[in-house]
């Protein structure tokens, strides 16, 4: 971990969503792949960590193609690659477990997230008593918004909810998310480059990534 890096740490379990099928990618797990010194989900590791009371990775398929990170591995509970949903109701049902409230989720393609993500998160769905927190970044340059689904606090009483809304063939986060309580936080940047939610989908981003590392934007 880094250690000029405040800690902010919320006691809620963080789910890291290594579930997907990198399509873009050519196949496999993007977030094992190199950037820098070290793998993609590593530096996700790295930043996440410090913000979370706990920290698990879903994935889908077999767990033994993950490197031992020292983490618990949580494996979709619905068969078939259903999406970035089905790991949230995964981390949703790991967490319920050991009685937690919350989950937080990000997604593991994403080595740039902000320090203070979910510090940021959780505070808006305490104030505001909402069952769901989700990211945005708002481009200053252009006045763009994106809304970022996978970085979210979810509350785990909606677990069975979303259990159902997987069977009846629901595979959208904001077409399920959008029935609750939600609200989003906007994190603000000078420009796409500068975008904390930078994601990793092709070799062209792997190399954009890289550049971004180079320059000293990590």
């Amino acid at each position: 971990l880094n250690p000029n890096l405040e800690k902010i740490m919320i006691d809620i379990p963080g789910i890291i969503l290594a579930g997907g099928l990198s399509r873009r990618m050519g196949g496999g797990d993007k977030g094992l792949l190199m950037l820098g010194k070290t793998t993609i989900i590593e530096r996700v590791i790295d930043k996440i960590s410090p913000q979370v009371g706990s920290l698990a990775i879903n994935i889908n398929g077999d767990s033994s193609r993950f490197p031992d990170y020292k983490l618990p591995i949580i494996p979709d509970s619905i068969k078939g690659y259903l999406g970035p949903l089905s790991g949230i109701l995964a981390g949703m049902e790991w967490a319920f477990k050991n009685g937690n409230r919350y989950i937080a989720t990000v997604a593991a393609d994403t080595p740039f997230l902000p320090d203070d993500l979910i510090k940021r998160l959780h505070a808006m769905v305490k104030s505001k008593n909402l069952n769901i927190g989700i990211a945005a970044s708002r481009i200053l340059s252009g006045d763009d918004v994106f809304i970022h689904p996978t970085f979210g606090i979810w509350e785990v009483a909606l677990k069975d909810d979303l259990r159902d809304a997987l069977a009846n063939d629901t595979r959208k986060i904001m077409f399920w998310a959008k029935k609750f309580k939600l609200d989003y936080y906007y994190f603000d940047t000078s420009d796409k480059l500068s975008d904390p939610f930078f994601n990793i989908n092709t070799p062209d981003d792997l190399e954009e990534a890289k550049y971004r590392l180079k320059k000293g934007l990590l």
